[in-house]
């Protein structure tokens, strides 16, 4: 049961033979050799950029309140529907948060918790808007929707940094935007490997996705790298002329710098991505589709309307909103109780900003549409990379706050040696259980090196 599906294909070659097989355009370039299959004509004149597709119709118009409240809760999946459980803790946290205040530790655990139904309702939500959508439009509308927890989280912590008054947040996010782009590849991604291959041999990815994702995530890896480079390759240069406060206002225009680089090449993955090469991924996805071993349950399924989509994600995002800015509001108690600054952004805040998209991601490999899986994995950490945080250090800028893309070398290597892990597992097109769970260890070792990082207030390799 995949976030995005279609039941009424709009492929009439698949819908012709119905055996799963790429279609005709895809066959014809993997023969040569291709990385990448050519854009046919024939696809562009079948698709239209807002071409609205039949898999979401739900056979109702407007609002039901009752049967809204069932669909959700249900959701798409098993895993998904246990989540909701977790509902009674949403009033719960506002109760506490005005309550008793002071009882930072329970405020901070009850909204830690209650963002995961709300950005569970959110992403359930954005999946049924997507399905009313086209593949590749709706798919990136779904991960915009999921990218929305995480940059309400930066803006609550930067709006709330004042290193005057001991609260240096910047350090959180700079974590947070790492941490989250290595939980989508290492944990999610290698949960949808591990849970995939318990039910077979292997999953057989394309290329297209692969190839395109692992680039980009190069170029942003490079670009993240390239200011805490520079830092530290003239940090143990300053002296009277060259002054370590230069030093770090370069390293800052950098970072603007780069930050307006990364904006413009994630707009280039926009036009690849909805225009110019839209039609193969939508025919790769369709392909997928015939994977689905729940199609028929998904197809029977109750859906939300348009009316209803909208309404669902207006709430979960005030939900989302609330427990974004109370968690913050106690970060500062919590560090104080002895929790890494750097553990808490690269790795608690990713895991509970990201929960929906690694769930849809999990249900879709278990279901064997692993290229939907990989799309959900990688889009999400491609627009952390090329989007949130370009945006995060120029929303700074404006407000006239140092945040840079300038990161602790320790975390910017790991990012690094994260992407390069996963692109050798991308490499073949396949992928087993034995992969996922390498990719999770990984991911755990990762955690644990960072438990015993230092908060920057007691040393730090990218400040003076």
């Amino acid at each position: 049961m995949g976030s995005i599906r279609s039941t009424h294909s709009q492929n009439a070659e698949l819908r012709s033979r119905g055996n799963g097989e790429p279609s005709k355009p895809i066959q014809e370039k993997r023969s040569q050799n291709s990385i990448l299959p050519t854009n046919s004509n024939t696809s562009k004149r079948r698709r239209g950029l807002f071409r609205v597709d039949t898999a979401g119709e739900s056979g109702r118009r407007g609002v039901h309140p009752v049967h809204l409240v069932k669909v959700c809760f249900r959701s798409v999946c098993t895993l998904s529907m246990v989540v909701n459980i977790l509902w009674p803790f949403v009033p719960a946290a506002i109760v506490m948060h005005f309550a008793r205040p002071d009882l930072h530790v329970w405020v901070f655990t009850l909204n830690y918790i209650a963002m995961v139904p709300s950005a569970n309702l959110l992403g359930f939500a954005g999946g049924e808007l997507a399905k009313k959508l086209p593949k590749m439009f709706g798919i990136l509308v779904e991960t915009t929707l999921g990218s929305v927890v995480e940059l309400v989280l930066f803006m609550v912590l930067l709006h709330n940094d004042d290193p005057a008054q001991h609260r240096n947040y910047i350090p959180v996010i700079q974590a947070a935007i790492l941490g989250s782009i290595m939980a989508n590849l290492l944990l999610c991604l290698g949960m949808c490997f591990f849970v995939g291959g318990l039910r077979r041999e292997e999953q057989v990815f394309h290329e297209a996705v692969s190839e395109v994702g692992t680039g980009l995530l190069l170029v942003a890896g490079f670009g993240l790298l390239i200011p805490s480079a520079f830092y530290s390759a003239l940090r143990g240069s300053v002296n009277e002329e060259f002054t370590a406060q230069l030093l770090s206002q370069y390293a800052l225009t950098i970072s603007r710098a780069t930050a307006i680089l990364l904006l413009v090449a994630f707009l280039t993955y926009l036009i690849f991505n909805l225009h110019s090469h839209n039609s193969i991924f939508d025919e790769i996805l369709e392909v997928d589709e015939h994977h689905d071993e729940d199609r028929h349950e998904e197809a029977a399924r109750a859906k939300l309307t348009m009316t209803e989509c909208i309404i669902v994600i207006s709430i979960s995002l005030a939900c989302v909103c609330m427990s974004a800015v109370f968690l913050v509001q106690e970060i500062e108690h919590i560090v104080e109780r002895g929790v890494s600054d750097n553990f808490l952004g690269l790795i608690l805040v990713p895991l509970v900003e990201k929960a929906a998209e690694h769930l849809t991601a999990v249900d879709e490999a278990w279901d064997n549409q692993i290229n939907f899986a990989l799309f959900h994995c990688l889009a999400p950490s491609i627009q952390t990379a090329l989007l949130i945080a370009p945006l995060t250090v120029i929303v700074g800028w404006g407000m006239d706050k140092d945040m840079s893309l300038n990161f602790e070398i320790f975390m910017v290597v790991l990012l690094v040696l994260s992407i390069l892990v996963v692109g050798n597992f991308l490499r073949d097109g396949k992928s087993n259980y034995l992969e996922g769970a390498l990719c999770v260890l990984v991911y755990f070792i990762v955690a644990v090196c960072t438990w015993y990082y230092p908060s920057v207030e007691i040393t730090s390799t990218n400040q003076a």
